[in-house]
C-alpha cells in the first residue's frame, strides 16, 4: 500500500504539471514527465533550514553549470560501494550508541559497513507477502533441493539458504500483491477518480523500478547473473500480461491466445529465480537439462493450480488458463482446446524426465504425488486425473451472486 500511495502522489504532481502547463517534451512515453514529478517532490522535501525559494536558486544556479560529463563522473561516484545515499540510510538506520561506539575495531567497524550496505529504503516487506511467499518456500525446498544434491528433510540444509530465498520470495510476492490489488481496478467503470489514478500510475515501467531494486540487492550480494537478470524481467513482463489479459475481459474485449500461453510459461518466473539462486549460492554451474525439464513441470502445475483455483481467480479477476481459453474459444470448444494443450505438454514431460538420472526422476515423482494428495486436488498431470471444472459463462454475475450470498451470511451472524 505504501508504494500505491507514492505513485498515487507522483500522478497528482503529473496533473498538476498537465494543468500548468509543465509537461517535458518526453511526455509522449510518460517517462520525462515521472521524472521531473519525482525531482518536483524531491525538491518540497524539507532540507535543513533551507526555504523553498533558496532551493530553486540553489538548483536553477545548478543546473546552469552542470553537463553531461558532469552527470557521468557523479554517476560513477554513485555507483562506488559505500556512495552517499547508502552513507545516508546507514547513518539512520545505526543508533546513536552504535555511531559514537569509539571502541569499534576497524575490521569490525568494515564488516558492520558491508552488511548496512544491504538496508535501503525500499526493499521491505509485509507480513502478508511473508505468509503467502511460505508455502512457496516449502514447496520449493522439497521439490527443488534434490536437484541441487539437498535433502530438504535435513534443517540444515534449509537455513543455510533460507534467508535469501525467504527475502527474495517475499518481495515477489510483495509486488504481486499490488499487481493484484490494480486487477480491481478497471479504467471506465463506476470506480472513484483516486483508485483510476493509481490505476493509471501503477504501470509496467513502476513494477520495473521496484523490482529493479531486488536487483541491486541480489547484485550487492554477488548473486546476480544475466540468467538470473532475464528471469526478473520474465516477472515484469507476467504481470504487464496478466492486467493487459484480464483487464481485456473486465471490458468484453478480445485476447490474444499468443499473450495467454506466454503468460502462463512465465508465471512461474519466481520458481526459477530461485533455483538459479541456488545454483549459485550451491557454487554449481546450471544445469540445463534440469532446467528445461522443471520448466515443462511448472507449466503443468499452473495448469493444474488453475484448475483449482478457477472460481477464485473469476472473483479476483486474476489470470487463470481456464478463464481465457473459455473467452478465445467459448465455453463449448475451451475444454477441449485445454485438454489437447495439457495432453502435448505432458508428452513433453515424459520426454524430458527421461533425459533425468533415473533416481532423481522416482524421487520428483514421488514429491509430486506427495504435494498433490497434500494439497486436496483433484487434477494433476501425470499423476493423477485431469478435472475441469464447470465454466461460469458470466462472471459479472457470478461475482455479483457470490458477493450477496457473503453479504448474506454476515447479516446472519
Amino acid at each position: 500500500m505504501e508504494a500505491l500511495l507514492k505513485l498515487e502522489k507522483v500522478q497528482r504532481v503529473l496533473s498538476l504539471m498537465g494543468s500548468r502547463g509543465l509537461s517535458g517534451s518526453d511526455s509522449d512515453s510518460g517517462d520525462g514527465d515521472r521524472f521531473l514529478a519525482n525531482f518536483l517532490l524531491f525538491m518540497v522535501q524539507p532540507f535543513d533550514s533551507l526555504r523553498m525559494d533558496k532551493k530553486v536558486l540553489l538548483v536553477s544556479d545548478l543546473l546552469r553549470k552542470v553537463d553531461i560529463d558532469t552527470l557521468d563522473e557523479v554517476r560513477h561516484l554513485a555507483s562506488i560501494e559505500g556512495s552517499s545515499s547508502e552513507v545516508r540510510i546507514i547513518t539512520t538506520s545505526c543508533s546513536e550508541q552504535d555511531i559514537s561506539s569509539g571502541d569499534l575495531q576497524p575490521n569490525k567497524k568494515l564488516k558492520l559497513h558491508a552488511e548496512k550496505l544491504t538496508i535501503q529504503k525500499e526493499p521491505m516487506v509485509g507480513l502478508h507477502a511473508m505468509k503467502r511467499a511460505n508455502s512457496t518456500i516449502e514447496d520449493f525446498c522439497r521439490s527443488y533441493f534434490m536437484f541441487h544434491g539437498l535433502d530438504a528433510n535435513k534443517p540444515q540444509s534449509i537455513f543455510k539458504f533460507l534467508p535469501v530465498l525467504c527475502f527474495t520470495e517475499s518481495y515477489i510476492y510483495q509486488l504481486d500483491d499490488l499487481n493484484e490489488y490494480n486487477l480491481h481496478l478497471v479504467p471506465g467503470n463506476n470506480a472513484s477518480t483516486v483508485l483510476e489514478r493509481e490505476t493509471k500510475a501503477f504501470n509496467k515501467a513502476s513494477l520495473s523500478d521496484m523490482l529493479h531494486i531486488l536487483g541491486d540487492l541480489l547484485q550487492h550480494q554477488g548473486l546476480m547473473t544475466d540468467q538470473l537478470q532475464n528471469e526478473l524481467k520474465s516477472g515484469i513482463q507476467y504481470w504487464f500480461l496478466e492486467r493487459k489479459l484480464c483487464q481485456a475481459l473486465s471490458r468484453n474485449e478480445k485476447v490474444s491466445i499468443e499473450d495467454v500461453m506466454e503468460a502462463v510459461h512465465l508465471k512461474s518466473f519466481d520458481y526459477r529465480v530461485l533455483n538459479l539462486l541456488m545454483y549459485h549460492l550451491t557454487g554449481q554451474q546450471v544445469n540445463e537439462v534440469h532446467m528445461e525439464f522443471l520448466s515443462v513441470s511448472e507449466f503443468l502445475v499452473e495448469i493444474s493450480d488453475d484448475l483449482y483455483d478457477y472460481e477464485d481467480d473469476v472473483i479476483n479477476n486474476t489470470f487463470n488458463i481456464l478463464r481465457m481459453f473459455a473467452a478465445i474459444y467459448g465455453p463449448s470448444e475451451a475444454p477441449n482446446m485445454l485438454a489437447k494443450c495439457i495432453g502435448e505438454a505432458e508428452e513433453k514431460y515424459e520426454r524430458f524426465s527421461k533425459k533425468l538420472d533415473p533416481k532423481l526422476s522416482g524421487s520428483y515423482w514421488r514429491r509430486c504425488e506427495e504435494a498433490t494428495k497434500e494439497g486436496g486436488k483433484m487434477s494433476g498431470h501425470a499423476y493423477g486425473t485431469w478435472n475441469i471444472p464447470p465454466l461460469i459463462r458470466d462472471e459479472e454475475i457470478f461475482r455479483l451472486e457470490r458477493s450477496n450470498k457473503r453479504d448474506s451470511s454476515a447479516i446472519s451472524l
